[in-house]
């Protein structure tokens, strides 16, 4: 004996079903977000730790040791210096969003959404380009000449060994990314970041710029209290 083939129509028999109809459905879920992306200059953060440490040393040292006005300058001269050296080698960030890019500047914090950058270029120095004819300067991405050279013989030696001219015979030619620069390629994914994003409805917006008064007003205040010191003296 076979058990009877279940009724598919018993669900549309209660009250207020209508045959046809789509079944609800909730809230379409929310598009899954991601951390942003963070570009940061290694040597510069190596190079302003070192520095950093040396004015700290010598600074601390002059505060214990020293007599007279060596103390207050070397209060003084921390004061201005640590700040501008925090500035120009550990502040600066540049951090790529689903919606907007962020650039953390010596003094200054820009906020472009995708929808108002137009382009991203780097030729001496990395830049984005705005709708409004603005130009802001990406400090956490250095172009190096350096890399930029070497990165070009690397695609000629590379070239030669292919009579056909492609880039190397046993190379992967989908990863031409792996044989630029680092700014190249770091400007090549936020490009491409900005041209998927530049659509989205949370991606629009002008540009909001900050001053870094964090940074500028102790190593203005420094350089006061020093530049007062050493005419006074």
């Amino acid at each position: 004996m076979t058990s009877p083939a279940p009724d598919h129509d018993s669900s549309a028999s209660g009250p207020g079903a209508e045959s046809g109809s789509e079944p609800a459905t909730g809230p379409e879920p929310a598009e899954p977000g991601y951390a942003d992306r963070v570009f940061r200059s290694g040597g510069g953060i190596v190079g302003g730790g070192l520095l950093l440490a040396i004015v700290l040393w010598i600074g601390v040292d002059a505060l214990v040791r020293g007599t007279g006005r060596t103390p207050w300058l070397a209060l003084a001269g921390m004061l201005c210096a640590v700040p501008l050296i925090v500035a120009f080698s550990l502040r600066p960030a540049v951090f790529a969003g689903a919606d907007r890019l962020r650039i953390r500047n010596p003094f200054r914090t820009i906020v472009l959404p995708w929808g108002s950058v137009t382009d991203i270029r780097a030729s001496y120095s990395c830049e984005a380009f705005t709708r409004d004819s603005g130009k802001f300067q990406l400090w956490a991405v250095p172009v190096s000449l350096r890399q930029r050279k070497r990165a070009a013989r690397q695609q000629t030696r590379r070239a030669g060994d292919d009579p056909h001219g492609r880039t190397s015979v046993h190379a992967d030619v989908t990863d031409s990314q792996a044989r630029m620069a680092t700014a190249d390629r770091t400007t090549a994914d936020l490009r491409d970041l900005a041209e998927r994003s530049a659509s989205r409805a949370t991606a629009q917006g002008d540009p909001v710029v900050r001053w870094a008064y964090e940074v500028i007003a102790p190593a203005a205040a420094g350089f006061v209290v020093l530049l007062v010191l050493l005419l006074v003296g």
